[in-house]
């Protein structure tokens, strides 16, 4: 795929305020962008939340990541265009994204990540893995990446794979073992699900 000058409205798979904008990849309007900066990989982010990533804002604030050099910056909803195409979005992008861990995690300094969460692109690459500390942090991580990512991968403290999805289907652990799960776990004294 070639790299874009520049993102447009056809880019995008929804724009305007009727809309969430949290937790999608965004493309940001090249006028709100410093005049040397307006080129489509300085118009790529990630929000992660604010007043105004919600549909029919009050607020204006939103709080993004950008995706060309993962510095996080805070917008207005106005210099908003959309939400990005997954499909469009470039390799650079999708190994930045890989890197951001979910909203509301807990602060790495005084908890200890008890899973890595990794995303692959189709040729293999990848970057080191994101610590997520609870399985409501691995489920957020699963959620943000999904649409964006080729494989994500999520590892246990001791670097065995507990969950993995190829192209957005779910190949471990296998639908009979989720299924199996979900059976026991109705019967009194079925087991519990340790990722």
């Amino acid at each position: 795929m070639s790299e874009k000058a520049l993102f447009d409205q056809e880019d995008c798979l929804r724009t305007g305020y009727d809309m969430s904008i949290d937790g999608k990849v965004i493309v940001l309007k090249a006028s709100a962008l410093p005049e040397g900066l307006r080129q489509a990989k300085y118009q790529l982010y990630f929000c992660t939340g604010g007043n105004g990533s919600y549909p029919n804002p009050i607020g204006s604030s939103i709080f993004t990541v950008s995706l060309a050099e993962g510095e996080k910056i805070r917008w207005n909803r106005s210099d908003v265009l959309g939400i990005l195409k997954p499909e469009l979005l470039p390799e650079y992008a999708r190994l930045q994204l890989s890197q951001i861990r979910p909203g509301g995690a807990l602060d790495l300094k005084y908890h200890e990540p008890q899973y890595s969460g990794y995303c692959f692109l189709p040729d293999g690459r990848y970057t080191s893995g994101v610590g997520l500390c609870s399985i409501k942090e691995v489920q957020d991580y699963i959620e943000m990446q999904r649409n964006y990512q080729h494989r994500v991968m999520i590892c246990d403290r001791e670097d065995f794979c507990v969950f993995e999805m190829i192209a957005g289907q779910i190949v471990h652990p296998s639908p009979e073992t989720v299924e199996a799960f979900h059976k026991e776990r109705q019967e009194p004294g079925g087991m519990e699900l340790k990722l």
